[in-house]
């Protein structure tokens, strides 16, 4: 017998704002798969990661290739730097949403103690029409006190504009290392509620990966729990509560490996997907063509706009 699919947020079921409530229909309803999922285009690696990201498909470094695959792929949203937002999205205004990324770091410094500090405002999200904000929290960091006492400004600010928070609920530092990992169950669903706690009206996070030996670290009973991927990928999203939640793609995968890993998230009760790497580092003709069926898998998870 089959699993039967997890039910998901819809925008109906939610307590917002109308300004969050009229930005976040954009999103889901008149863009993108326009079904009441959501499809994104992730491009802050260039900050984050640095060139290298860019070596396996080099037209990728120009923010026009990641544009124009945003506008004929249809996705939800394209995911900048404010930087990369003011010099490039002009030509695109009103045709591809953007989700302005407020905060950002590189890779350079050492892991331990990581923070992403604010690098823009929901004031510049509103001046470049912006329909969403991104937020990377680290949750379990040394800096964690000072990444959350961050975090409410910016969604002081967000209440302010009415302008919805997506937040990467991303584990980090020392502490969870010792405890699994980052990328471990235990990480994760603590990641996704922290995130839900907070005041997140999107979540993203990664799919946890099963590692029997890192995983005995783990705080009981993540230190003895053994689910499949898709028990897994449900549990983090009943941990986001009422958030909706993004899975995201992380590095290039095969073709078949990216729709599989789109359909588990899917099934797992997420609203949509983050895929960045996983698609602009292909050459252009076959990133359009691994949208087009990511759009075609994301027909079968449609929602009503409203209860009637």
């Amino acid at each position: 017998m089959a699993t039967p699919r997890v039910k998901r947020p819809t925008l109906a079921d939610l307590d917002l704002s109308i300004g969050k409530r009229t930005r976040l229909h954009r999103l889901l309803y008149q863009y993108g798969p326009g079904n009441g999922t959501l499809l994104f285009l992730p491009i802050d690696q260039g900050l984050e990661h640095g060139p290298r990201d860019f070596f396996a498909n080099p037209p990728a470094k120009d923010p026009e290739f990641q544009l124009r695959l945003a506008k004929e792929g249809n996705f939800s949203g394209i995911v900048f730097q404010i930087g990369i937002a003011e010099k490039y999205m002009n030509k695109y205004a009103g045709s591809v949403p953007l989700v302005l990324k407020l905060n950002g770091k590189t890779e350079i410094p050492a892991d331990k103690q990581p923070i992403s500090p604010c690098i823009a405002s929901v004031e510049d999200a509103v001046r470049l029409g912006a329909d969403a904000v991104g937020y990377t929290l680290y949750v379990g960091s040394p800096l964690q006190a000072e990444d959350f006492r961050q975090f409410a400004r910016v969604r002081e600010d967000a209440d302010r504009y009415q302008m919805p928070i997506i937040v990467w609920a991303y584990p980090r530092g020392e502490a969870i290392e010792l405890k699994g990992g980052r990328e471990s169950l235990y990480a994760i669903d603590y990641a996704a509620r922290v995130a839900n706690e907070l005041g997140a009206d999107i979540v993203k996070i990664n799919v946890p990966k099963s590692n029997p030996e890192k995983d005995a670290a783990a705080p009981k009973p993540y230190n003895t729990m053994r689910p499949s991927r898709e028990e897994a990928v449900r549990m983090v999203v009943d941990s986001a509560g009422k958030a909706l939640v993004l899975f995201s793609g992380g590095e290039m995968e095969g073709e078949g490996d990216v729709i599989e890993k789109a359909r588990v998230a899917m099934d797992g009760g997420a609203t949509g997907l983050i895929f960045g790497r996983n698609v602009w580092q292909r050459p252009f003709d076959e990133a359009l063509q691994l949208s087009r069926e990511i759009h075609e898998m994301l027909r079968e998870f449609g929602a009503p706009a409203s209860r009637e």
